[in-house]
């Protein structure tokens, strides 16, 4: 009885305290949220930025002398609006930016929802020291006055899972820009998956020379090319799409794909040969490009050899398959480069070189090893809805030439039963943004 008494005493405590809150107007204390904090200069041991704030990089932000930088997971770092950053992991630094599909990390823009637009930063810079054909001393681009490559195609620049990276890029000057993610002499040790860039003022991503793999790529309204290649690059890459926006350019010809073994077209002892394997490649279709030209799904030039299989290249107005210069063309059709078990779409010429009579041939031999040509319309490539910009669905559709063939072994690349990046199952879903103009951060 007592017991009774004593919690029928507590709880009309409860209720008599409650009732005075209320009556009282008294409110629980609100969460204040911590302040953005600024980043800036030089990092020479290891930091963490956690997700309890927003990060600003101020300027160029290098992280030397063998520290690393670790992003929590859900960490947005933004770019500073007058000091435009960029984020220089260099030769011995690490980058360990490990997000989920729930909590993905974010590199984006410092402006409000609505005013963004491509260049509004720099972009992430990866200086590692892997094997490059232009030496093991090479100054990078973009202004950064830093260097990439050596001889060690085992080295590791960090970890990157789950992260997006938008409205980056900008020109230091003439020929001579930060990409969104710009790669030099980066080893295989380094992971990169499931990234998403978006917006990118120039290249969404430029490989000069290394050695590093990477898979779940995904290029979205781009201003120049998708993926770039040069100066000795031969890693591998698997699933990875582009998806072009026609009001997104620049003055140079955009590609899905532009690759070079070097700027001088020359033979090396090592040559650019990027290992591709499921790749899909969007462009713009029949609509008009507000700036720039918008040319080839897939452009392979200047002495350059490459893989190129199980992919899917559609609606580029120029061509999708084009080899630029004669050695290039030679490579090819002695096998050292391959193009196997593609589809082929677009609306000018599927097949394309500036050697004479080279197109018909390679239309002849890429069909003789599994290639399907199609024409003019890329909905013969029957994907659900690849061109809904703000919520694309790349997934084959029932009859889709993507859901058939032969899979084409690549180095470095699991077996699948598709052509291009997808299959039955969408990987972009969850950890995405394509419209992160309207994005609050």
């Amino acid at each position: 009885m007592k017991k009774l008494k004593l919690v029928a005493l507590l709880l009309c405590s409860v209720l008599v305290i409650t009732a005075c809150r209320k009556n009282d107007n008294i409110e629980d204390e609100p969460v204040i949220p911590i302040a953005p904090e600024t980043v800036t200069g030089i990092i020479t041991a290891s930091k963490t930025l956690t997700a309890d704030r927003v990060w600003i990089l101020k300027g160029y932000v290098f992280v030397n002398n063998n520290a690393t930088l670790t992003v929590e997971a859900g960490t947005v770092i933004k770019g500073d609006l007058t000091n435009k950053g960029a984020l220089i992991i260099e030769r011995g630094s690490k980058l360990i930016a490990n997000g989920t599909a729930a909590k993905p990390i974010v590199f984006t823009s410092g402006k409000p929802v609505g005013e963004r637009a491509p260049g509004d930063w720099g972009g992430i810079v990866l200086l590692g020291k892997a094997n490059t054909n232009k030496g093991s001393e090479v100054l990078i681009e973009g202004g950064i006055d830093k260097y990439y490559g050596g001889n060690d195609d085992a080295d590791n620049s960090g970890s990157l899972k789950f992260v997006r990276i938008e409205f980056a890029g900008i020109s230091a000057f003439q020929n001579s820009e930060i990409n969104a993610m710009t790669l030099g002499g980066v080893g295989r040790g380094t992971v990169l998956e499931n990234i998403q860039v978006s917006f990118a003022n120039d290249d969404a991503y430029e490989f000069f020379g290394g050695t590093v793999n990477a898979k779940n790529l995904i290029a979205f309204a781009t201003a120049d090319d998708d993926y770039d290649f040069d100066f000795g690059y031969s890693g591998s890459i698997q699933y990875a799409v582009a998806l072009r926006n026609p009001k997104i350019g620049d003055t140079d010809q955009n590609n899905g794909i532009e690759c070079d073994n070097n700027g001088e077209g020359t033979i090396t002892t090592l040559r650019t040969h990027p290992k591709l394997s499921n790749f899909t490649l969007i462009g713009p279709n029949t609509a008009t490009p507000e700036k720039g030209i918008i040319g080839f799904g897939n452009r392979w030039r200047r002495s350059t050899n490459f893989t190129f299989n199980n992919s899917i290249i559609m609606a580029w107005p120029k061509a999708g398959f084009s080899i630029e210069s004669a050695n290039a063309y030679s490579d090819y059709t002695t096998g050292v480069s391959q193009f196997r078990n593609n589809i082929v779409q677009a609306l000018d010429k599927p097949y394309n070189s500036d050697v004479a009579n080279a197109a018909a041939a390679m239309q002849l031999k890429a069909e003789a090893e599994g290639n399907v040509t199609l024409g003019a319309n890329p909905a013969d490539v029957k994907l659900t809805d690849p061109f809904k910009l703000t919520a694309p669905n790349f997934l084959p559709a029932s009859g889709s030439p993507a859901l058939q063939g032969t899979f084409a072994a690549v180095a470095g690349a699991g077996t699948t039963n598709y052509r291009g990046a997808f299959g039955t199952t969408d990987w972009t879903k969850d950890w995405t943004n394509w419209d992160p103009n309207s994005k609050v951060y």
